[in-house]
C-alpha cells in the first residue's frame, strides 16, 4: 500500500507516518532525505533520530529516492521516506531542471511496482500566498504537482493539521 501523509510544518505528519510504520508490524527502514546544513536543521534532524525506534534500518539518501526505493522495497516491509519537499528541494538547488525531471519521473513510474508498505510524508506548501521569488514560485508549484501526481497513485492520503488526521483519500485512520 502507498501511502501520502501531508501537512504543514510541525503538523504531526511525520509522528503520524511514524506511527503508522510501527503499527504495519513490518520490519522498517526510514529514508531520510534531508541535508542538514544549517544548526536548526541538525536540530531537527536529532528529534527525529531520537523518536525512532533504534531496530530500524535507516538510509539517507538526498537526491536517488527511486533507486533507494527499487532496491528495498519488499513484501514483508515498510519504508517510510521524510520527507518528499527536503528531496525535491535538493534537486531543485542542482540547478539541473533535467535532473529533476528525471528523478521526479523514475520516482513516479517506480510507484506502480513497488512491493510492501511505503509510506510518504511531504510538507504541504501550496496553501498560503504565492510567495516572492522565482525559486521559492518553482519550489511550491513543483512540490504542488509532485503531490497530485503521488495522490493520484497512493491507495491513502492524509492532512495533518494540528496533530489530527484528515483522510482524503482510501480507508479513515
Amino acid at each position: 500500500m502507498l501511502q501520502l501523509i501531508l501537512g504543514g510544518a510541525r503538523s504531526g505528519k511525520s509522528r503520524l507516518a511514524e506511527r503508522l510504520a510501527a503499527q504495519s508490524m513490518l520490519p522498517v527502514t526510514y529514508i531520510a532525505t534531508s541535508q542538514p546544513q544549517d544548526g536548526e536543521l541538525n536540530e531537527r534532524v536529532a528529534l527525529h533520530r531520537q523518536r525512532r525506534p533504534a531496530h530500524w534500518q535507516l538510509i539517507e539518501e538526498p537526491l536517488e529516492l527511486a533507486r533507494v526505493l527499487r532496491e528495498n522495497a519488499a513484501v514483508d516491509a515498510c519504508l517510510l521516506v521524510d520527507c518528499l519537499t527536503l528531496w525535491l528541494t535538493n534537486l531543485l538547488m542542482l540547478d539541473d531542471a533535467e535532473r529533476l525531471k528525471n528523478e521526479r519521473e523514475a520516482l513516479l513510474l517506480s510507484l506502480a511496482q513497488l512491493p510492501g508498505e511505503i509510506i510518504f510524508v511531504s510538507n504541504e506548501t501550496g496553501l498560503g500566498i504565492v510567495p516572492l521569488g522565482e525559486l521559492t514560485r518553482r519550489y511550491v508549484d513543483e512540490a504542488g504537482w509532485l503531490h497530485q501526481a503521488l495522490a493520484e497513485r497512493c491507495q491513502r492520503v492524509v492532512l495533518t493539521v494540528a496533530g489530527l488526521p484528515l483522510t482524503l483519500k482510501g480507508t479513515a485512520l
